[in-house]
C-alpha cells in the first residue's frame, strides 16, 4: 500500500511522534510505502506531497511541531475542492489517508469518508475536547506549560499585591484552564462553559487580598461573562467560522481594577501551549495513536478514528469523534469552586 499522512490544524506538541509512529511500523512491520502531505488539507488539496520514510522521521520523537507543515484549510469550502483531493490521491498513487487533527480535520476526514475516501484519523488537540477518547495528546504538554507560567506568576503577584491574570487557550472548553488552574493554585478559574458573574470574581479577588495574599485568575479564552455585565468584541472569522479569540484577560483586569481599586496585570500564553518539546505522556500516547492508526489502515477498518479509553487505544467512527465537543461537565468545574477567593 501506499499511505498519505497529512497534520491539519492548529500545531500541537506530538505530532511527530504520531508520524514517526505510522511510518516505523508502517515500513518495517507492514512493507507500505509512505507519502507526506504539506499543510494540512491543502497539501492533497493541491497535490504537495513530501518524502516520508524511514530516514525523515529520524531524530523528531522530541520535536514540536509538525514536519509536514499545517494549516487550517477546510477542503469543503472551497468549490470542487472534495474531487481536488480524490483526484490528486489517485495522482500520487495513494491508496489511503491517514489524517492527524482535530474536530476541523476529522470532520472534514468525515466527509471525505461518506465520499468513498479512505481514511483513518487520529486525534490531535491540545484543547481535550474531542468525543470520543479520554484524552489527546498536546494536552498534557499545554497545562504543563501553563501550571509553570502559574507557578512563576505567583511570585511576581506576591511581590508587587497585584491581581495577575493568566489567559489560556479554550475556544469552546476549558480543560487546560481547569487542570492548568487547579495545579497552579489559582484563586479563580473561568471557562467558557460557564458564564462568570464579574461582581462574585471582584469579591473573590478582594478576599484573597484580605488574606495578604495576591489573587491569580485562570481564565481560558472562550470565557465570557453573564449577559449584559461586559461588552466584548467580536472577532474576525477562520476557515471553519470559528472566531478568532484573545482579549478576555484584559477586559478583566480593567474590570477588576475599575471596581476592587487593586492593580491587575495579563499574562497571554497563546501559542507558547503549543509550542516545543513534548512531554513524556504526550510522547508516549501519540506514539500508541500512531502505531494503532497504521494497524487500522493496513486492516482495511476506514472511517475510524483510534482513541483512548482508560488505558487502551481503541477505534471508534468518526462519526461519533466528531459528534459533539467534550466540555468540562459542571461536577468537574464544581471541585475547582472549592478554592475560589
Amino acid at each position: 500500500m501506499r499511505i498519505g499522512v497529512l497534520t491539519g490544524g492548529g500545531d500541537c506538541p506530538g505530532l511527530n511522534a504520531v508520524i514517526r509512529a505510522v511510518v516505523r511500523k508502517g515500513v518495517s512491520v507492514y512493507g507500505h510505502e509512505f507519502v507526506g502531505f504539506r499543510d494540512g488539507w491543502r497539501g492533497p488539496l493541491e497535490g504537495d506531497t513530501m518524502p516520508l520514510d524511514i530516514q525523515a522521521v529520524r531524530g523528531i520523537l522530541p520535536r514540536g511541531g509538525t514536519i509536514l507543515g499545517s494549516s487550517r484549510t477546510n477542503p469543503i469550502k472551497i468549490e470542487g475542492g472534495v474531487d481536488r483531493i480524490k483526484e490528486n490521491l489517485l495522482a500520487t498513487g495513494v491508496d489511503a489517508l491517514i489524517a492527524i487533527g482535530g474536530e476541523d480535520t476529522l470532520g472534514v476526514a468525515k466527509q471525505l469518508y461518506d465520499r468513498e475516501v479512505n481514511v483513518v484519523g487520529v486525534p490531535k488537540t491540545i484543547d481535550n475536547d474531542l468525543s470520543g477518547t479520554d484524552y489527546t495528546f498536546g494536552f498534557d504538554t499545554a497545562v504543563n506549560i501553563a501550571m509553570e507560567a502559574i507557578d512563576r506568576l505567583h511570585t511576581t503577584a506576591e511581590s508587587h499585591h497585584r491581581a495577575l491574570i493568566c489567559e489560556v487557550m479554550g475556544r469552546h472548553a476549558g480543560w487546560i484552564a481547569l487542570h492548568a488552574g487547579m495545579a497552579g493554585g489559582a484563586n479563580v478559574i473561568l471557562i467558557p462553559e460557564k458564564p462568570f458573574d464579574i461582581d462574585l470574581v471582584c469579591e473573590y479577588v478582594e478576599s484573597r487580598f484580605r488574606t495578604r495574599y495576591s489573587p491569580i485568575i485562570v481564565v481560558a479564552e472562550g470565557a465570557h461573562p453573564m449577559e449584559g455585565q461586559i461588552a466584548l468584541q467580536a472577532g474576525e472569522l477562520d476557515a471553519f467560522g470559528h472566531v478568532r479569540l484573545g482579549g478576555i484577560g484584559e477586559v478583566l483586569a480593567k474590570e477588576i481594577e475599575k471596581r476592587t481599586g487593586k492593580e491587575a496585570r495579563t499574562t497571554v500564553l497563546g501559542h507558547i501551549q503549543r509550542g516545543g518539546t513534548p512531554t513524556a505522556y504526550d510522547r508516549v500516547l501519540a506514539t500508541r495513536f500512531g502505531l494503532q492508526a497504521i494497524d487500522a489502515a493496513h486492516e482495511g477498518d476506514y472511517g475510524k478514528m483510534v482513541a483512548l479509553r482508560g488505558t487502551d487505544i481503541v477505534r471508534v467512527g468518526l462519526d461519533e469523534a466528531t459528534a459533539e465537543l467534550k466540555t468540562v461537565p459542571e461536577s468537574r468545574y464544581s471541585e475547582s469552586e472549592v478554592f475560589f477567593g
